[in-house]
């Protein structure tokens, strides 16, 4: 039996950003979000309960500004360190498809359900993803992901 995912849990710096952080004398002020991720988040919440993760404090504000207020999806913030077991004990791993880029997310990603990376990922988390985004980070990588999760488990091959 295909086991069906109840959560897509995904990375922020790095997936819905383009990874990088713009600093002036006053400290980190800017990241880059895509403008079609959040195309692909609509589609996808329909089906899958959406949580975002970060371990970014210093640019939370940034982040939450994107993530809660403008999108209107659960921010959670977890170290590096903690969010294996975070996501093993908050969702479990095999309910969970999970989006990540960096050398902290690889272990995640072999070990979810279904692990995906962006296409300008860390070398480590592509070798261990299921599926690698056509687009970069920040330019459109997660509404490629959630097209594929939508194919792949909901047998839909319409996209709206």
């Amino acid at each position: 039996m295909k086991l069906k995912p109840k959560y897509f849990v995904l990375d922020v710096d790095g997936v819905m950003t383009t990874g990088q952080f713009m600093y002036s004398k006053n400290g980190k002020e800017y990241k880059i979000f895509g403008p079609h991720d959040n195309d692909g988040i609509k589609l996808i919440s329909q089906k899958l309960e959406v949580v975002f993760i970060t371990a970014d404090k210093r640019g939370l504000p940034i982040t939450k500004k994107r993530i809660v207020d403008d999108m209107n999806q659960v921010l959670k913030v977890v170290s590096e360190k903690e969010r294996y077991e975070f996501i093993k004990k908050e969702y479990g791993l095999k309910q969970t498809i999970y989006m990540g880029d960096g050398v902290f997310d690889v272990e995640i990603i072999k070990d979810c359900l279904f692990g995906i990376a962006p296409s300008n990922a860390r070398s480590e988390a592509k070798k261990v993803a299921k599926y690698v985004t056509p687009s970069k980070s920040g330019e459109g990588a997660v509404l490629d992901a959630c097209l594929r999760i939508i194919k792949k488990f909901f047998n839909s091959k319409r996209v709206i």
